[in-house]
């Protein structure tokens, strides 16, 4: 049976460099991937930026935490159902799905007009959290693709110039390619097929972990296996 991965699975990768002198509560983060960056977290290889838009920043943020907070409970009832259908557990995992979609339509609505408004939120304007937070509204705008794509275009130019690390790009690339029915070329967006997670059509898959390298991310079979793994595990209580 092939399943699409569902927006429950977070796109979250990190690589823990917390040392023993580290206060409680204050990871070092190394980001290898796209996603929300832990608060509190110290982000290691990246400037955290000047954060010109406070405001603007603790909105993304809160923004975020509402994105996150549905996925993880519909991450929960997915786990559930891969033990065995249950007619209740399907009722209430297609309710949170349909939230989930209002949640979408919402912050992608937002996310519009933030972007009219001040053009890519980067580090400079919002921080590394904040900008990584606007990513992932962005990437979960499946319900508006073309904004998805118009956001793809600032993306580039605001990786360009630094704002924003190449691993968040190749994310968007994949997301707005598959969208658009053709096949990834980071390897970044999966499906699970009979319990096991596989990437959906990759592009010159022969030289995928080349161009996952220059991009920052770890090689395919790896990142295949984390996110596996975290599809598996319980997910963390909010």
């Amino acid at each position: 049976m092939r399943f699409a991965i569902m927006p429950a699975v977070l796109l979250v990768m990190f690589v823990a460099l917390g040392a023993a002198d580290d206060p409680p509560g204050q990871p070092k983060v190394k980001v290898f991937g796209g996603g929300e960056i832990p608060k509190g977290a110290k982000v290691v290889g990246l400037e955290p930026g000047k954060v010109t838009e406070p405001a603007l920043r603790n909105e993304l943020l809160a923004m975020v935490e509402d994105d996150q907070k549905g996925r993880r409970e519909l991450m929960a009832l997915h786990q559930k159902l891969q033990k065995g259908e249950d007619a209740e557990l399907r009722k209430q995992t297609n309710e949170l799905s349909e939230k989930l979609r209002a949640v979408d339509k919402k912050n992608t609505a937002r996310m519009n007009a933030i972007i009219e408004k001040h053009g890519w939120p980067g580090k400079n304007m919002v921080g590394m959290d904040g900008a990584q937070s606007a990513f992932l509204m962005v990437q979960h705008a499946d319900l508006d693709r073309d904004f998805q794509k118009h956001c793809l275009g600032l993306l580039k130019d605001a990786t360009a110039k630094g704002e924003m690390p190449p691993t968040n790009l190749a994310y968007l690339t994949d997301r707005v390619l598959v969208g658009e029915g053709k096949k990834q070329s980071y390897g970044t967006q999966l499906v699970m097929v009979d319990g096991k997670m596989k990437p959906q059509p990759i592009e010159d898959e022969a030289n995928v972990d080349k161009r996952r390298k220059d991009v920052g991310l770890p090689p395919l079979a790896d990142y295949v296996r984390i996110v596996e793994e975290h599809s598996k595990s319980p997910p963390e209580k909010s």
